[in-house]
Order: structure tokens, then C-alpha cells, then sequence
């Protein structure tokens, strides 16, 4: 059993991240909340396919590993978990700013703000694809059936995958993703496959580049069934808040909370957090609506 202690930057709440939206619901995720282990399964680059249990611990978590893992295997773990759960964010500047906001005062107590991400950008684009124009219990349903349908088995538990490579979605063509319930969605996660695979799109340096956030949007929305709304949803994954995703969830909650109820636009959801600046999308996805 490899245990690896990791820290967090404070403060630091395992539950309120793996709480901090639906992604925890979706394979390979597994939250148990009543005794606080959030689970995944996860294939590494040396093609080994590991369970990471997750624990908070100390000043942060612990993870643990029932394999035993080469070194470079180890520091890939370490580095997805730091990256899944934001682990050396500092948020000091959002809490100074939300001090005097009653509906978002509560956060730092909480330890709130931290947002849930799988260990790669092309799952996570994959996923929010799988979000678009459909209610939540089909994401789930389309997210599982991906999963168990091209993910590579857990080998002591194989009714347990980790999420499928690029590599694997790309040898399949649009007939196979169809028939794992992907819709119409299924030429849209194909291509962007077979271009992950083929290296013509580079997904996983975009979590570390520096350009500027219109730059990043734009090329977010290159990616075909990617509108504004997944790519300000991205955004935010990339610890990019200066957009707010716009859904008609989105739309119904300003309607009521500025403007009586009567209907309104995009522009005037993106206006309605315009105050908080380049902290639009984070004040937005955790203010108290009630």
C-alpha cells in the first residue's frame, strides 16, 4: 500500500470540493461523503490502471495507492491529484473581495471555492460536451456508458474503468460512440479525439499557459461542440474565472434575483457579476441564491 500525503493550500475542505458540482457524480469519480474517501480510477502513462483513494488529512489529503508504483508512476499521481483538486490554490484574493458580500461572506469560512477537475483538459472537455443540450441524468447515463464501453478495466475490480484515453476514442468511429449513447455529440468527441491523439491539438498545455483569457476562450471555442457557455465552463476548470457560464438555470436564478422575474439574456447574467472582474464566474458559482 503506497500512502502519499499531500498539502493543501489553506483553507482546504476535500468535501467542498468533491461537492462543488456534478463532475463527483460521473465515472470514474466516486464520492462515499459518510466517511469522507473520494475514489477514482485512473490510467497512468506507463498504461497501469490504478484506484486512488482520497482522504483529508492533516493540512490536506492523503492518497493512497493498494499498487506499487515506479517513481515517475508516483509523481504522475501526485501531480493529477494536486491538479483534480487545486491543491496550491490561493484564493486569499476572492476572500478579501467577498468579506463584504453577504451572499458570499460564508466562503472562506467554508473553505469554499476550489472546483472539481478530472486529471486531464481532454476529459473534462469530453464531459462538457456531454452537458450540452440534455438534462443531467443523460450526462450520466452518456459519461457511464463511455466509460464501461472504452476505459480501460480496473484489474481487480474490472466493473471499474478509468476514463478512455484519446488514443483509445480515436481507433472508434462514429457508429461506436453512437452506440454508446452519445447522440449527435459523438462525431464532435471523436474528432476532438483523433486530434489529441494525433497531436495536432495540444489540450493538456492549455492548463498551464499564460496567454490571455480572450485568447484561451477563442481557442476553447475552435473545439466544435464547444459554444460559449462549455467554454466558459472550462474556463473555469482552468482556474479562469472572468466568464460566467451562461445556461438557462443561470438565466432564471438572475431573473429572480434582479429583475422580478422577468426574463432575461446572457448579457444581462455576465452584467449582473460584472463588479467582481476576473473573479466573475467563481462569484457567481458559489452565491448563495437563496
Amino acid at each position: 500500500m503506497l500512502e502519499i500525503s499531500l498539502p493543501a493550500h489553506p483553507p482546504f475542505s476535500l468535501a467542498e470540493v468533491a461537492e462543488s458540482h456534478g463532475w463527483v457524480q460521473l465515472p470514474p469519480f466516486e464520492w462515499h461523503a459518510d466517511i469522507g474517501l473520494l475514489s477514482r480510477v485512473e490510467r497512468l502513462s506507463s498504461g497501469q490502471v490504478v484506484e486512488l483513494r482520497v482522504c483529508e488529512h492533516s493540512d490536506g489529503v492523503q492518497v493512497e495507492v493498494a499498487d506499487d508504483l515506479l517513481q515517475a508512476e508516483e509523481q504522475e499521481v501526485v501531480d493529477k491529484v494536486d491538479w483534480m483538486l487545486q491543491l496550491d490554490q490561493d484564493l486569499s484574493p476572492f476572500y478579501i473581495l467577498t468579506g463584504d458580500e453577504p451572499r458570499l461572506a460564508h466562503l472562506e469560512q467554508a473553505a469554499k471555492g476550489r472546483i472539481l477537475r478530472s486529471s486531464t483538459l481532454f476529459e473534462d472537455v469530453v464531459k462538457t460536451i456531454l452537458t450540452t443540450n440534455v438534462q443531467w441524468s443523460g450526462t450520466i447515463r452518456m459519461v457511464s456508458s463511455l466509460v464501461d464501453g472504452l476505459g480501460s478495466p480496473l484489474p481487480d475490480e474490472p466493473s471499474r474503468s478509468a476514463f478512455p484515453r484519446p488514443e483509445r476514442i480515436a481507433e472508434t468511429d462514429e457508429a461506436a460512440l453512437r452506440e454508446v449513447g452519445l447522440g449527435y455529440r459523438a462525431p464532435y468527441v471523436l474528432e476532438l479525439a483523433r486530434s489529441v491523439a494525433s497531436g495536432a491539438r495540444d489540450l493538456e498545455g492549455l492548463k498551464s499557459t499564460d496567454i490571455p483569457t480572450d485568447e484561451l476562450r477563442q481557442r476553447l471555442l475552435t473545439i466544435k461542440g464547444v459554444g460559449d457557455y462549455a467554454a466558459a465552463s472550462l474556463l473555469m476548470l482552468l482556474g479562469r474565472y472572468d466568464f460566467v457560464p451562461v445556461d438557462s438555470w443561470a438565466r432564471t436564478m438572475v431573473s429572480r434575483e434582479w429583475y422580478h422575474g422577468e426574463p432575461v439574456g446572457d448579457a444581462e447574467v455576465q452584467a449582473a457579476f460584472e463588479d467582481w472582474g476576473a473573479w466573475k464566474g467563481l462569484a457567481y458559482w458559489f452565491w448563495d441564491w437563496r
